[in-house]
């Protein structure tokens, strides 16, 4: 069977807009009175991509409190059609695809037979049979690393390995016709119905009311076709725009300079990784950090959204099944960075930081729970680390119902912890940083609420 998947590429790809965000940075430095500097980047997903731009992380990371303009050109489409194409993708992932509404959008995971996960992804329904697949930067590449033995697989052909002789099913990269651009924060609204008009937020089967949650409109503008979806890793409200690669440069102007307008900014990876551990009350997990091909997502928080387990079959059903593993994702509010720390409660070893980061939106009073001794996280608008662990056991105490008790007469259970350095026998070396693990996360999620909230700021 041919192959899907790109060759690995011999140099870091550059995104569609990788030109216009150095007019981007130009901008910037006039508009803020900055010495213009080179964007910092770095190899992510074989694209290269500007982790923050004249802007540091905190400021960008900020920034979704108002709005926040991502260059998620990294990530590919991978569109599925013909007859048999709902048939195969319900028989590969776990999430139910065969009861998918033309206009809804889908969380899911691509798992091996081991359970693990190979990919994180989102799909879009446009038609009965056709469907939009999108999924992580990398995640294109069938092909071999130069210089290395590590043999990448694209999405797209692990998937179509399990399709059926004889089956109508067509595969097509889109990655190149499609400029993918995010918009988020509660000034989201504002700007994309100044630029494209209210119609395109609208409920798609009752036009007098705003777009539900993980849907998706498809709209014309310009001469072309767009799609707009109600999705985002943030968290917070916010859209996903899939332009065509043709209008993608004058879009990208024309959005970036309306978030500065409405005092936003344009997001690097540092700040998107920000707003995704930060996300509502959990965290959302990233591939190739919480989620690895040789870990089942057991006890991760999208579980349930991401897989259905009454479903007859899929990709890793039966190991999920048999995995009793009492393992725990959690979030964690620190003092200080943590990244590759181990974490520790009552001085035992209980689980590992998985990532983590300095953020500027964690509020106050749980800044000064951790009664740390640092200024920088006792003062006004200061900052703490934030994070997401992988916990050997649940540390939390259960009802009768076997459900986490996370919240006491409506106060949020918090449990403190320890960060540890581990030298190579895995014990503790130097001095601990101070954390807790929270239940209530860094601020409330408002992704789901409704849009009047916002459609009039």
């Amino acid at each position: 069977m041919k192959k899907i998947g790109i060759d690995f590429p011999a140099t870091p790809r550059k995104t569609a807009l990788d030109r216009v965000e150095q007019w981007y940075q130009e901008l910037l430095a006039e508009r803020l009175g900055r010495p213009l500097e080179p964007i910092k980047r770095s190899n992510f997903g074989q694209y290269d991509m500007a982790v923050h731009y004249l802007t540091s992380v905190l400021e960008e990371a900020a920034a979704v409190n108002k709005v926040a303009i991502f260059n998620i050109d990294h990530m590919a489409q991978i569109q599925f059609a013909g007859k048999d194409a709902a048939t195969l993708l319900n028989r590969v992932l776990p999430a139910d695809i065969a009861s998918m509404k033309i206009g809804q959008c889908k969380y899911t995971l691509l798992l091996n037979e081991s359970g693990g996960v190979q990919d994180d992804l989102i799909v879009m329904k446009l038609a009965e049979d056709n469907f939009i697949l999108v999924i992580n930067a990398g995640h294109d590449i069938t092909g071999t690393d130069h210089g290395h033995t590590v043999e990448l697989v694209a999405d797209a052909d692990l998937i179509i390995r399990h399709a059926k002789e004889g089956e109508d099913i067509q595969v097509k990269d889109l990655s190149d016709e499609l400029v993918k651009i995010d918009v988020q924060g509660p000034l989201s609204f504002r700007l994309l119905k100044d630029l494209y008009g209210k119609e395109v937020l609208a409920n798609r089967r009752k036009p007098e009311k705003n777009m539900p949650f993980f849907n998706f409109n498809e709209f014309r503008h310009e001469g072309n076709d767009y799609i707009i979806s109600r999705t985002g890793y943030t968290n917070r409200w916010g859209w996903e725009l899939y332009i065509p690669v043709v209008a993608g440069e004058t879009q990208f102007r024309r959005i970036v300079t309306k978030a500065l307008e409405l005092g936003g900014l344009l997001v690097g990876l540092g700040g998107r990784d920000e707003n995704r551990i930060s996300a509502g009350n959990v965290g959302l997990p990233l591939m190739g950090q919480e989620y690895t091909p040789a870990f089942t997502p057991t006890n991760a928080p999208l579980f349930a959204a991401a897989i259905d387990l009454s479903k007859n079959n899929f990709v890793g059903r039966e190991a999920l099944l048999n995995d009793k593993t009492d393992k725990r994702m959690i979030l964690f509010i620190s003092e200080g960075n943590v990244v590759d720390r181990g974490v520790y409660l009552e001085g035992k070893r209980i689980g590992v930081v998985a990532s983590g980061i300095i953020s500027p939106n964690v509020p106050l009073e749980k800044r000064l729970f951790i009664c740390s001794k640092r200024k920088s996280v006792n003062i006004e608008n200061g900052t703490a680390g934030i994070g997401l662990a992988w916990l050997e056991h649940n540390p939390y105490n259960t009802d009768a119902e076997g459900k986490d008790i996370i919240a006491i007469d409506g106060e949020a259970i918090r449990i403190p912890v320890e960060f540890y350095r581990e030298d190579e026998d895995g014990k503790q070396k130097g001095k601990p940083i101070l954390g807790f693990i929270s239940a209530d996360g860094i601020n409330p999620a408002t992704a789901p609420r409704p849009l009047k909230h916002i459609a009039n700021l």
